[in-house]
């Protein structure tokens, strides 16, 4: 994984990079992880080069999860949004985190705070386990931090990024 520069990014923003690179480096089986607000936008992710990569061409398509990082924040805002939904009319309260398991692969949802959502791409042979219990620390280390102040400064860099590589 390639970390994305944290150049002029205040302390708080690059406390959450740190975390998310912990995450991926230090969790067997973790493929891609998105950081998404509540209205569905990539705040922050393991693999931020993957949107202009794909968009370059097929061939210079990172391996691994299929699509972009702007394609799994689009796949966990969405399944973030069913399971709302569904949780509103059940009346079974909030929902804590979601989880998906495939032939291939897994995915995670899991609640941050204030409507945002972190996202985890795991392996078909990744510990379920161990992924939700390590989706669960970083959520307690970065929600207090996760203020609509700092999810616009990470929505910024993420922004300058793309526009930054597309040069």
């Amino acid at each position: 994984m390639t970390a994305p520069s944290t150049f002029g990014l205040s302390s708080e923003a690059r406390n959450l990079h740190w975390l998310l690179t912990n995450l991926v480096e230090e969790v067997p089986g973790i493929l891609s992880v998105a950081v998404v607000s509540s209205d569905g936008l990539l705040l922050l992710s393991s693999d931020p080069g993957r949107n202009e990569a794909a968009r370059r061409s097929p061939a210079d398509a990172p391996t691994g999860p299929r699509g972009s990082a702007a394609d799994l924040a689009t796949i966990v805002s969405g399944i973030g949004s069913l399971t709302i939904g569904a949780a509103r009319l059940l009346d079974f309260g909030g929902v804590k985190h979601t989880m998906i398991a495939m032939d291939e692969g897994s995915l995670f949802v899991m609640s941050i705070s204030d409507g945002s959502l972190l996202g985890v791409h795991g392996s078909a042979d990744c510990d379920m386990s161990v992924v939700a219990y390590h989706m669960a620390l970083f959520v307690g280390r970065a929600g207090h931090v996760l203020t609509p102040e700092l999810r616009s400064e990470l929505r910024k860099s993420l922004e300058s990024e793309s526009t930054g590589s597309a040069r």
